[in-house]
């Protein structure tokens, strides 16, 4: 089987495996360039594993379904509590959104806070063209999996069933890193190198917290496998990586980089493509 896994995220739900590979791909490619690698994997050597349509809506009719308000008015707490977090890093790191404070928020609770949530974050720069409610609706991929068994289930087979011994990293961006973490974890004699991207493996509460394996009893998160290196790459402005550092979760040999990726700050490919993601797939083909 390829020796790179590269496990997709949120909002790829109208893809596949063959359009993945596509774009990430070259974009892996010119990582290792920017790296000044010298030799790079043949296209085969890549596969882009794909669970988004356990996301797909059914039916010909909602092929292209944006939530409504009444979408926002049916909003979980876990939901609620996810685009908290979003919200209050945001608007750390990108003084056009408000902080939770300016609206007065102490208790994150559904629907008031999702509508005031989307309504801030509608002012970042970084989510561009992206539709509040659109976000919303794809956010809602990372709370469907960390809270139905069966989805994960799913995502998780079609990721554990291409780790092999050939498999020498594992790559996964956004959502893919919490499939792709977990999915590593239940192969722990195979994989050498892990590299997260965009990923939101550390907030707590609704990502963290719900990991399967749990936190230990200290509170740090387990090591996955026997994985000699860990990267996580974080952007600056990358809503969805909201806890841009791993290390204080999952100990010190988790390396931590930050990243400028510009406006499109969640972009797999510009997460790829960056001399710091070639540094770190570099290593992991020399190992």
């Amino acid at each position: 089987m390829a020796k790179i896994l590269i496990v997709h995220g949120i909002s790829n739900q109208y893809v596949g495996e063959s359009e993945l590979h596509a774009a990430w791909y070259p974009a892996l490619c010119d990582g290792l360039r920017r790296a000044g690698s010298s030799s790079l994997p043949t296209p085969d050597d890549c596969f882009c594993p794909f669970y988004g349509d356990l996301f797909r809506p059914v039916g010909h009719l909602a092929a292209n379904v944006v939530p409504d308000e009444d979408d926002l008015q049916e909003a979980t707490e876990s939901e609620a509590k996810l685009l908290a977090a979003i919200w209050e890093t945001t608007a750390e790191a990108d003084p056009a959104v408000p902080a939770p404070a300016a609206y007065g928020e102490t208790l994150f609770r559904a629907p008031r806070i999702v509508e005031r949530a989307l309504n801030a974050l509608a002012k970042s720069k970084y989510l561009a063209d992206y539709l509040p409610l659109r976000f919303f609706g794809d956010l809602k991929q990372v709370d469907l999996y960390m809270n139905d068994a069966d989805v994960r289930r799913k995502a998780l087979e079609r990721i554990t069933a291409r780790i092999d011994r050939d498999t020498k990293l594992v790559v996964g961006h956004s959502l893919g890193s919490v499939v792709a973490y977990e999915a590593v974890y239940r192969k722990p004699e195979l994989v050498c190198e892990f590299i997260t991207v965009g990923s939101p493996l550390g907030i707590r509460n609704v990502v963290f917290d719900k990991l399967n394996p749990p936190p230990d009893g200290l509170g740090l998160g387990r090591w996955p496998g026997t994985v000699s290196h860990w990267t996580n790459v974080a952007a600056v402005g990358d809503i969805v990586a909201a806890q841009k550092k791993l290390a204080p979760l999952f100990g010190n040999n988790v390396e931590d980089v930050v990243i400028d990726s510009g406006w499109d700050a969640h972009s797999s490919t510009r997460y790829l493509n960056s001399v710091e993601a070639g540094r770190a797939v570099a290593r992991a083909l020399a190992a």
